[in-house]
Order: C-alpha cells, then structure tokens, then sequence
C-alpha cells in the first residue's frame, strides 16, 4: 500500500486545490458515504491549515476542484475552523478511490 492509501479514512494525503487562477498543493483527509435517501455519494474531510489557501478563499466558503492521485472533484470549502484547516465537502463523484464491493 501507498502512504495515501486507505485505512481508518478513505484518503489521506497529498492533493491540489485549485481554481481556474491558481493551484495549491495541500494535505487532506477524506471520507465519503452513499446517502440512500437521495441516492449519492457524499464526500467530505478537511483540507490542512494553508496560508496559500486562506489566500485564494479570504478566509471564505470557497468552490473549488479538488484533485487527489485517483481523481478529481468540486468541492466547498466552509470557513477555516480554530486550528486554521477548512473543511471540504462535495456530492457525487468523489477525488478519491472508492470500494464498490461489486466484484468484477
């Protein structure tokens, strides 16, 4: 297994956050869940403390693209908690590898 592989979360490690003027590498960590009653997949997780990213959000709920190793998703991020991370959340597709079950 890679260092950003899966184990209590779903990713953790490297990823970008970006916009259509700039890109910022980050660390995060991710989870997700179908949502049987709308019928989604919901990802979610936090984005590390950034000073670049306060400087592309303003300190601001934020849409952004997310792109991990495995893929890439647009996301919101909310306003920076205490500790300066920001947490992302998005429907759909997820930036991250998922375990279907479905055996092929």
């Amino acid at each position: 297994m890679q260092e950003h592989d899966h184990d209590e979360d779903d990713y953790r490690g490297p990823a970008t956050v970006f916009d259509e003027s700039r890109e910022i590498g980050v660390q995060v960590v991710l989870r997700g869940h179908f949502e049987p009653i709308d019928g989604r997949f919901h990802w979610y997780g936090r984005v590390a403390a950034s000073e670049a990213v306060d400087a592309l959000t303003g300190g601001r709920k934020a849409r952004v693209a997310l792109r991990t190793p495995d893929g890439e998703a647009v996301g919101t991020l909310s306003d920076p908690d205490p500790w300066g991370r920001y947490r992302i959340t998005g429907v759909g597709r997820p930036p991250f590898a998922v375990d279907t079950g479905v055996a092929g």
